[in-house]
């Protein structure tokens, strides 16, 4: 007879299914995912830190292949950039292509404060920048806390300037003020999502009121002085704000949290953690797969993954469609939808770990706990599943086979109770072009705030399952 204890869904501990040298591994993975946290705060950085990773492991541009008309064989490592904001890398396998891929699915941009426009201007005595925020965030999180800014602005003769100014000793830091407890009665008295509003979200970006110090000149503005003062260090007009993309970002740096240091704390961890963990175990993959391996890094998931760049977009259909060319030139269309149909894809996106500050919003029993392992959620979407993919018996079986089978701990996951409210990703619209599809992700602390926690154990092991799963 079976052991009873045996038959029930146990919940494992990460940290107790290593041993002495594996603990040591995932130390070391763990402190260059905070290096890349540090150096990837946008979507942008995130693809060129990418890159470069990927080249210095042998991986050539796609977008050459595709140029010269190139042939692909298996062991061919290639990756493919969508306008700098998204990236597609993969290990060609020793099957035909249309026999399905084995494809990991994360997205690189985060919650933040984007500069609106036309975002400068001046009042009691600051030059500010208007700002809209990104994504679904807490605004009052995002106030007397150290800023940076990140992006690029084009300017009017064509020249680019990379923007990134507050991450270095010695920066200027930004800054968006908050009411004084002993003025705010009205402000605490009101519900969470009114306490500081879109508008408000103004970043700090001067005070002089004459850079120049001659007081025998003509009164000039303090938006005039700043202006004068980015023209002449960078070479910016006003109007080429709105040629530009610049985010707002916790200026703070990621890093060891606890004295035992078994969590990671940054920004941005949903969902480069999960990108992070996919393009390091293609990068890490010892030999050449069965099926082509895939890690696809997408834009905008926080904002409906909407545009060019994001998930919706026809831009991983048009990579497979041009792999299978690649393949073997004389496939039709019918090889695209051959492909997908049989790809199994895992959306790599974080879940919701358990917050016993906070219990009453979820169900313990089908929740993720950090430190656990990998997290599988069948189902994401909000209430009735709403925007949910749910996968099937047969996919899910198959999945946590691959890891049993591979000693990999995982645990099953919802996004809190059932009305509580949810979330989704871009599971859906995988599935709405034919691949089978699983959210299998890292649990995250304080998901959307500025300063986001994960245990180095669930990095360590999503990084292991994701390996798992594009070997076969």
């Amino acid at each position: 007879m079976a052991d009873r204890k045996s038959l029930s869904y146990e919940l494992k501990n990460g940290w107790k299914e290593m041993s002495s040298e594996t603990r040591v591994d995932a130390m070391s993975f763990c402190k260059d995912y905070i290096q890349f946290l540090n150096d990837a705060k946008t979507e942008r950085e995130s693809v060129s830190v990418m890159v470069a990773m990927l080249k210095e492991k042998g991986f050539a541009d796609f977008a050459t292949y595709i140029a010269e008309g190139k042939m692909v064989k298996p062991g061919d490592k290639i990756y493919w950039i969508n306008r700098d904001k998204a990236l597609i890398a993969a290990v060609v396998g020793n099957q035909d292509p249309t026999l399905g891929m084995n494809m990991v699915g994360a997205h690189i941009d985060a919650p933040r404060l984007d500069f609106k426009p036309n975002p400068l201007c001046e009042d009691g005595g600051f030059v500010m920048a208007k700002t809209h925020y990104y994504g679904g965030i807490k605004k009052y999180q995002w106030v007397a806390v150290p800023l940076a800014l990140h992006g690029v602005i084009l300017r009017k003769d064509g020249t680019k300037l990379e923007v990134r100014i507050g991450e270095n000793p010695g920066d200027p830091v930004f800054y968006i003020s908050d009411l004084l407890p002993h003025l705010a009665g009205d402000q605490m008295g009101g519900s969470a999502s009114k306490v500081v509003s879109g508008e408000q979200l103004k970043v700090v970006l001067g005070s002089i009121p004459d850079v120049k110090g001659e007081e025998d000149e003509e009164k000039v503005s303090l938006k005039e002085n700043l202006l004068t003062l980015l023209h002449e260090q960078y070479g910016l007009t006003e109007s080429d704000f709105l040629r530009g993309e610049i985010e707002v970002v916790p200026a703070f740096q990621a890093g060891d949290v606890g004295l035992d240091r078994g969590l990671v704390g940054g920004y941005g961890q949903d969902d480069r953690v999960c990108s992070y963990t996919g393009l390091r175990a293609l990068l890490d993959l010892e030999a050449v797969p069965e099926k082509t391996a895939v890690c696809y890094l997408s834009d905008k998931e926080e904002i409906g993954s909407v545009g060019n760049t994001g998930a919706r977009a026809n831009w991983l259909e048009n990579f497979v469609l041009e792999l299978c060319h690649a393949w073997d030139p004389a496939y039709e269309m019918v090889a695209l939808r051959r492909s997908l149909s049989n790809t199994c894809f895992l959306s790599a996106d974080v879940t919701a770990a358990f917050d016993p500050c906070y219990p009453e919003v979820f169900e313990k029993g089908n929740s993720a706990f950090a430190g656990s392992g990998v997290a599988i959620a069948k189902y994401t979407g909000s209430r009735g599943k709403s925007g949910a993919s749910d996968a099937s018996a047969e996919l899910v079986a198959s999945i946590t086979n691959l890891f049993d089978g591979e000693n990999i701990p995982w645990q099953v996951a919802e996004l809190g109770k059932v009305d509580a409210g949810g979330g989704g990703t871009i599971a859906q619209f995988m599935t709405d072009i034919g691949m089978d599809v699983l959210d299998c992700g890292v649990p995250v602390i304080s998901m959307h705030s500025p300063y986001e926690v994960t245990s180095k154990a669930d990095v360590y092991w999503t990084y292991r399952a994701y390996r798992a799963f594009m070997k076969g």
